[in-house]
Formats: C-alpha cells, sequence, structure tokens
C-alpha cells in the first residue's frame, strides 16, 4: 500500500483504531495484534505520556503500518509525532497555528470540525480530508450528510462511532473512513489480552469485508 496516498490507504481500511497507551511495552504486542487481525493501521493519541514512545516502537517494528498520531494539540506535539515517524497527525480541532506548522513540515495534518463555518476555515487552509468530531454529539450522520452536499471534502468521522453504527457513517459518500476505540477497549489493553482484542479487530474487518 505504500504507493498509494494517505485517502487511499484510509479508504481501503475503513476504519482507524484510536489507541490511547498508557505503557510503550504494550505498543508493538498491539501493532502485533493488529497487523495479524488484518487492520495494520493505528492513531495513537498523544493523551498519554506514553504516545512518542509507542509510536516510535510501532514504527520500528512495522515500518509499512500507517500509523497516526491523535490528540495533537501543539505544535511541540508536530515535532514529535514526526520524530517518532508518523505517517499522519490528528487533532480533534481545528488550530490554524498547528495545521500551518504541520504543513511547514511537511505532514499530513487532519483536524477536527463539526460545523459549516470549521470546514470553510480548513478549507482556507488548503485542506481536503478531514476528522468529524464528536461525530455522535456533533449530529452524527444527518449533520455529515448536511456537510457534504455543500462542501467538495472528504471526513473521517470519530467520536461514537461503533459496530452499530459504522455502517451508516460509511455509506456517506464522502467518508472515507471511521476512528474508532470499541476494538481496543483500556482495560483489555491493561490486561494485556491480545486474544480478545485479536477477536474484536479481526471481527471489524470480516464485517467491514462484506461491504
Amino acid at each position: 500500500m505504500s504507493h498509494l496516498s494517505l485517502e487511499q490507504k484510509l479508504a481501503r481500511l475503513k476504519v482507524v483504531p484510536v489507541i490511547a497507551i498508557k505503557d510503550s511495552a504494550l505498543a508493538v504486542p498491539l501493532a502485533k495484534t493488529l497487523v495479524e487481525n488484518g487492520l495494520p493501521c493505528a492513531e495513537v493519541t498523544f493523551r498519554t505520556e506514553a504516545a512518542q514512545e509507542s509510536i516510535r516502537l510501532m514504527r520500528e517494528a512495522y515500518p509499512d503500518m500507517l500509523i497516526g498520531s491523535g490528540t495533537v494539540l501543539s505544535t511541540e506535539q508536530v515535532d514529535q509525532s514526526i520524530e517518532a515517524g508518523v505517517d499522519f497527525i490528528v487533532s480533534p480541532g481545528l488550530n490554524p497555528t498547528v495545521v500551518k506548522y504541520a504543513q511547514q513540515r511537511g505532514v499530513t495534518i487532519v483536524p477536527g470540525v463539526n460545523n459549516p463555518s470549521l470546514v470553510e476555515q480548513a478549507m482556507e487552509l488548503g485542506l481536503n480530508t478531514l476528522k468529524f468530531f464528536p461525530a455522535s454529539a456533533s449530529g452524527g450522520t444527518a449533520m455529515l450528510k448536511a456537510l457534504s452536499a455543500v462542501y467538495p471534502v472528504q471526513f473521517m468521522p470519530t467520536g461514537g462511532v461503533s459496530p452499530e453504527n459504522i455502517e451508516s457513517y460509511l455509506n456517506i459518500p464522502t467518508v472515507l473512513a471511521c476512528g474508532g476505540t470499541w476494538m481496543m477497549p483500556s482495560d483489555l489493553i491493561e490486561k494485556q489480552d491480545w486474544s480478545a482484542i485479536g477477536k474484536l479487530v479481526a471481527d471489524a474487518v470480516s464485517a467491514l469485508a462484506e461491504r
């Protein structure tokens, strides 16, 4: 998949596991579980101290894996993400300073938007792939359809996406992929129950493969 654009890779995967890792020692086993169960992708959020090191270890172990950093709120975290080896950066909101800095550094950033004004600001910054966040709290598919009718952009809805509603998001033509946390429950990560996590991942992959 290395020759494909980020958008093409996301569209093939259909779902991006969003993960908060508290202990970087769990990063490689987590990555292994994802790769072996057909989902070679992760968005590791900067909500924990272990994020940068976790991304670095994943990248080292799985050079071809699609890895993003999430919850990136500052230019410093952009630098940390790039140093760790990310393919892309995701932020919960649209911070023009962070977006412009990521662009200067040559890394793709997918900022969060949830209303028309933010979509227009993102387009003004030259962006056309955006995170729709928090998806369910911001009107879900109804809001996304309304935005999609007006703007020539693509979305990655995240926040409240579940096995029950992911189909309804993916059925919207402007949706590339969804961000999801359900296949990465923090209690299973802490227990290091890789087989249970693997089953959740495999179930998600097989459900989406039938589309």
